[in-house]
């Protein structure tokens, strides 16, 4: 094993993490080590992941799933809804389809930022137990009809998250406005202008 209960959770190891293929995580991570992540490591890996897709030219979200018994990770994914193309390529969907046929119930998934209102509703159809919530701060509103539907939320403020979306959100205002309303709207923000 890569990272066992004799590992320390660095910066190094979360990267590592972000990065490998989730289905390679079981080989390469122990489950004594997995035992060891935070939430706070687990919302650091969900931000890594945002950072990729920023990185990649695409809005930074990026989102995190663990069981809940081992916390290993069962999924993870970041926004792509630029590089693919696809307007539902969000974090938490990428996530969510990288997880493939599992039972949700028993999970909990890390999103860098609130999730937007076509993610919250497949968190709760797919039955997810427990959301926590990078950031707050530029995007909220879903957590209430997340906790209506029987979902726990957590919110765990992610410095490094805030300021990678607030980045994103004054260099790249249409395509924010995309990633959340669709390009209709940014056409008439557009016809706005002229």
């Amino acid at each position: 094993m890569l990272l066992n209960a004799n590992s320390t959770v660095s910066e190094a190891a979360l990267r590592a993490m972000a990065h490998m293929p989730t289905r390679s995580l079981p080989v390469l991570v122990d489950n004594s080590f997995s035992q060891k992540l935070t939430d706070a490591d687990l919302m650091r890996i969900a931000v890594l992941l945002a950072q990729k897709s920023a990185d990649e030219g695409g809005c930074p979200i990026g989102a995190v799933i663990i069981d809940n018994e081992t916390r290993q990770i069962v999924g993870k994914g970041h926004n792509t809804l630029v590089q693919d193309n696809h307007p539902y390529n969000h974090g938490e969907t990428a996530a969510i389809r990288d997880a493939g046929r599992i039972d949700f119930s028993q999970t909990t998934l890390f999103t860098s930022l609130s999730p937007c209102d076509v993610c919250a509703t497949l968190i709760t159809m797919r039955g997810f137990s427990r959301v926590v919530v990078g950031d707050v701060t530029s995007a909220s509103g879903n957590e209430t009809m997340l906790q209506e539907k029987g979902v726990t939320v957590d919110v765990l403020e992610d410095p490094q998250g805030i300021a990678l979306y607030q980045q994103f959100r004054s260099e790249y205002p249409e395509q924010e406005l995309e990633d959340w309303q669709g390009v209709s709207a940014v056409k008439a923000r557009l016809a706005k202008r002229e």
